[in-house]
């Protein structure tokens, strides 16, 4: 989500990472010499197939690979055409005319037209949904009074034109609009396959449909064994060089490294821990890709009355070292966060990096933390603060996070705090998080594509999906609101618009920013044609194959 896509509500970053101890079985003797089959691994489980409600990096990476939309990010970055063959846009910028491929089918023959892109969009404006992604539907009209539940679906701005052709008509400008063409929770949906499916749509393998290159086989939604194998009624078949794509859940990032070395993976992470990543920095196959992924804490304002304290949440924040803490906990596999937006997302108008031109510049303040922790316990007055910091069991920079952020605020504040680490499953994490059920929690989270939106919007409203934290912040809500508005066409404000944003957000004390992530990975010389995205789909094996 994300495309990393999430590992908050919403992403959980892909750079791959494979390992397990029962792989090599799986990927055979000698599995780097079948030019046919790929050998992949994802570090944790595949959590959702429903393509309006899933949210997780390692759900959005399958289905990423195996639905399609209008377009498909190319290998510069780009929103090419895949099932539509040309789009125009009027020069107001409202109104978008798709033309679809002629006898686009689905992966079980049945045809795949128009009104199955306005199905998607419908199902995930509509309340009843409860998609987390429902708030991307903001600018097409009608869409924020669809969501609300004050009108009808039906009044959506979206509408198929015969079976060829579909017409999105906007509220205001969207710049990042042609990106939400390729996302994949935008992905065409049939309906009568997901009301046949009913609750158990996208529970397995089996209860989804594809309208990608691949389609997904043997999940049977618990077990850590499956593949994609092509898909041959996708439109693009005769360019699709890979049978097929076997993949099993590893969780443990070591064992990647070790499978990748003995040939029987095609790529794997040495970003998970700085003891992995110094040992193997130096391979001739690591390449570094860029991820504009970021990592930060989110406070639960909404239940902890200590957190909804603003000179609490600052104290810990100026008592939060970046530099230091990218240092020690990770090794320098990820960069001292600057703000919420992270390195590499995209280029503000005047060339800069976005991240940045908005840095609002948060700083480590050890004597000014604890004068306002002690004011604002006195302001609480409920004696000490005890407070549960939650993260992935499955992460060791995640473990290695939160150990250094308990030393820290404890030594700083001493007696008046006692900090709890809460570690559980990723999927524990994901459903605390959505349910308000932590007080501070590590948050992560991938850009879903390659504009500042992806990230500011998802804090507007306290009831988009992923404000965890439930926090309100009317200056914030204001400056995104002018960059999405008056500002849309205009780079230069807009960016403006997103620094704002910024610093309403440490001003507030809204969220603490730790880290800026960078990808590094172990990859196969002999797979050609993947390409890897900072936003988004971080890896599309579409055009991929072993030469």
């Amino acid at each position: 989500m994300k495309k990393w896509q999430m590992w908050t509500a919403a992403a959980v970053v892909v750079v791959v990472a494979v390992g397990g101890s029962r792989a090599a079985g799986w990927w055979g003797s000698n599995p780097s010499d079948d030019k046919s089959t790929l050998n992949y691994g994802l570090a944790a489980e595949v959590q959702n197939l429903d393509i309006s409600k899933s949210t997780d990096t390692y759900s959005n990476t399958i289905l990423g690979n195996t639905e399609s939309n209008f377009l498909r990010v190319d290998s510069k970055g780009n929103p090419a055409p895949d099932l539509a063959k040309s789009y125009t846009v009027s020069s107001d910028g409202l109104t978008y005319t798709i033309k679809l491929r002629s006898g686009l089918k689905w992966s079980d023959g049945s045809a795949l037209t128009a009104k199955d892109f306005v199905y998607s969009w419908q199902r995930i404006a509509d309340p009843k949904t409860a998609s987390q992604y429902s708030y991307l539907t903001s600018g097409v009209q009608n869409a924020d009074d669809i969501v609300a539940g004050k009108k009808p679906v039906s009044d959506l701005g979206v509408k198929a034109e015969g079976d060829n052709t579909v017409v999105f008509t906007l509220e205001r400008p969207m710049p990042q609009f042609k990106y939400l063409l390729s996302f994949a929770q935008f992905a065409p949906q049939k309906e009568s396959f997901v009301k046949k499916a009913g609750s158990k749509y996208g529970t397995t393998s089996s209860e989804q449909i594809y309208s990608g290159p691949y389609k997904f086989e043997g999940w049977n939604g618990t077990n850590n064994k499956f593949k994609m194998v092509k898909n041959d009624n996708y439109w693009d078949a005769k360019d699709v060089k890979t049978d097929t794509v076997k993949w099993q859940v590893i969780k443990n990032p070591e064992t990647a490294i070790k499978l990748y070395k003995e040939g029987k993976i095609d790529r794997a992470a040495i970003n998970n821990s700085a003891e992995m990543y110094s040992a193997n920095k130096g391979n001739k196959d690591v390449k570094d890709s860029a991820m504009a992924a970021a990592t930060y804490l989110e406070y639960n304002q909404a239940k902890n009355p200590y957190l909804a304290n603003e000179k609490i949440r600052e104290a810990l924040n100026l008592a939060t070292n970046r530099k230091d803490l990218a240092s020690q906990a990770t090794g320098g596999t990820r960069d001292a966060a600057t703000g919420l937006v992270s390195n590499s997302l995209v280029k503000a108008a005047n060339g800069q990096d976005l991240a940045k031109y908005v840095n609002p510049g948060y700083t480590y303040d050890k004597a000014k933390a604890k004068e306002l922790f002690a004011e604002g316990l006195k302001e609480v007055n409920k004696g000490k603060m005890n407070v549960s910091l939650e993260t992935d069991a499955d992460s060791p920079i995640s473990k290695s996070t939160v150990d250094y952020l308990k030393q820290a605020w404890e030594s700083t504040f001493g007696s008046d705090i006692s900090v709890t680490e809460k570690v559980v499953p990723f999927k524990q994490r994901l459903q605390d998080s959505q349910n308000g059920n932590f007080d501070i929690v590590v948050s992560n989270w991938n850009g879903d594509y390659q504009d500042g939106s992806t990230f500011y919007d998802m804090f507007k409203a306290t009831d988009t999906g992923m404000n965890n934290g439930q926090f309100k912040n009317q200056t914030y809500t204001d400056a995104v609101a002018k960059a999405e508005g008056q500002d849309a066409n205009n780079p230069s404000a807009r960016d403006a618009d997103w620094k704002a944003a910024e610093a309403a957000l440490k001003n507030d004390a809204d969220i603490n920013p730790l880290y800026s992530w960078k990808g590094a990975s172990l990859v196969r010389s002999n797979v050609k044609g993947v390409v890897t995205n900072p936003a988004g789909l971080a890896l599309d094996l579409t055009h991929a194959y072993r030469k």
